[in-house]
């Protein structure tokens, strides 16, 4: 049995759900254990291309057994509708290879509106929510207001715990923000129409689980954003509002005493973001169009452009620490071949003092990237599966990023599809 946890290193949509994806093929179980529909992670395999939001990117391997975790924002209402997509295309879903714990909480219809109406509020303060309605949700979840998905199977008890949660809802709703507010005859709508077709996946997984690693059964765990979106360890306020490192996994998941053997942190060959905050390396104007362009930077949730820029040395340092990471996929190398000089962002300036530490929240929007270049390989490259075939400068590049974070590139991603990889 061997444990893998995948997670992002940095700002999130760097290249998790592709790796998940060709990982899972070792596996037997595959969990996600945090976050929501806030976020997606793109797929190109056998059955097309997917952008998945809540599903385990392992569902299209078969029998292999996906869980989404207590961790997870359970969206009912985006769930059904994304099992149904994949399902159109020839995906087998049933609760035989998809289950939910009982445990995770529901993301009620009022989350995703106070999402929305917060964001207003801050108006160009705002923190860059996808209005999916995750930072409301988990705020509920740590004042003990939420819905748990295994009262879907106790209709009596969730009918009272609803009605005791609309009264204390709808007061939020009406006084702070001025709006309509909920009846329990939109809730009942709402859960006929939603949760009763996702209820037939709700089971004790933690129990599941726990019999899996007795019998030796081998567990991936697929995180949702990178590092740098961490509730604790991110660039507050700019992160998400559940922890996406990989030490949340097993808490996450509903199996906290199991060990990760290898933890494999995900960074893209350059620097890319989705929302607001500092992001010390951004580029702007042509520059960063032909980069957005390259490499087709437009966000998996929203469509949004995402900001883009050269690999961020200092940020991606800092992710490997903060992740545990036993070895790196490097995705996207193949974007870069376009270019004469492959930038990168090496160090910060912080106060007029270069730095090689990522600096506090507070002050990150004070620091200024330090730049250097190396040669570019001005080729396509998407067609090597091996280290030998790649061009000398884009092996230079690589050995370049491993010595300066300090962690071993064991996957290097020429492309999207399953098979586009470079075992090291």
């Amino acid at each position: 049995m061997s444990n893998c946890a995948i997670v992002g290193i940095n700002w999130g949509d760097e290249g998790k759900g592709r790796m998940v994806d060709l990982i899972t093929r070792d596996h037997d179980v595959v969990v996600r254990y945090q976050g929501g529909g806030n976020a997606g992670h793109t797929i190109i395999n056998g059955y097309g291309k997917f952008a998945l939001h809540l599903l385990p990117s392992g569902i299209f391997t078969d029998g292999v057994v996906n869980i989404l975790g207590n961790g997870v924002a359970l969206d009912p209402e985006n769930l059904e509708k994304e099992i149904e997509e994949v399902r159109s295309r020839g995906v087998k879903i049933s609760p035989e290879n998809l289950m939910l714990s009982d445990r995770a909480s529901l993301l009620m219809p009022w989350h995703r509106e106070l999402d929305g109406l917060e964001e207003a509020r801050l108006a160009d303060k705002k923190y860059g929510s996808t209005r999916q309605g995750i930072a409301p949700f988990y705020a509920d979840k740590y004042s003990k207001k939420t819905v748990l998905a295994g009262e879907l199977l106790y209709p009596e008890h969730l009918k009272a715990h609803l009605e005791d949660l609309l009264e204390w809802k709808n007061l939020t709703l009406r006084n702070v923000y001025g709006a309509k507010g909920y009846t329990m005859d939109d809730l009942n709508e709402w859960i006929e129409k939603y949760c009763e077709k996702i209820k037939p996946y709700v089971r004790d997984t933690g129990e599941f689980l726990k019999k899996a690693s007795a019998e030796g059964k081998s567990i991936l765990f697929e995180a949702q954003l990178g590092a740098l979106r961490d509730l604790d360890y991110g660039i507050v306020p700019y992160t998400t509002s559940s922890n996406t490192i990989a030490a949340f996994a097993p808490v996450g998941s509903g199996l906290p005493g199991v060990k990760i053997d290898k933890i494999v942190g995900v960074v893209k060959a350059y620097s890319s973001c989705v929302g607001e905050g500092p992001f010390t390396c951004e580029w702007f104007g042509e520059e960063a169009e032909k980069l957005r362009e390259a490499g087709e930077e437009y966000g998996a949730k929203t469509g949004r452009p995402r900001r883009v820029g050269p690999i961020d040395i200092v940020a991606t340092r800092y992710g490997v620490e903060t992740q545990g990471a036993t070895t790196v996929a490097l995705t996207k190398l193949d974007v870069l071949s376009y270019m004469d000089e492959i930038p990168i962002c090496s160090q910060y300036e912080l106060f007029g003092k270069k730095t090689d530490r990522f600096p506090f929240p507070a002050v990150l929007p004070e620091a200024k990237p330090v730049m250097t270049s190396m040669p570019g390989w001005k080729c396509d490259i998407s067609g090597c599966r091996s280290w030998n075939e790649l061009p000398k400068e884009a092996k230079d590049y690589v050995e370049y990023v491993e010595r300066e974070i300090g962690c071993h590139i064991g996957y290097v991603s020429v492309g999207p599809e399953r098979e586009s990889i470079i075992f090291r």
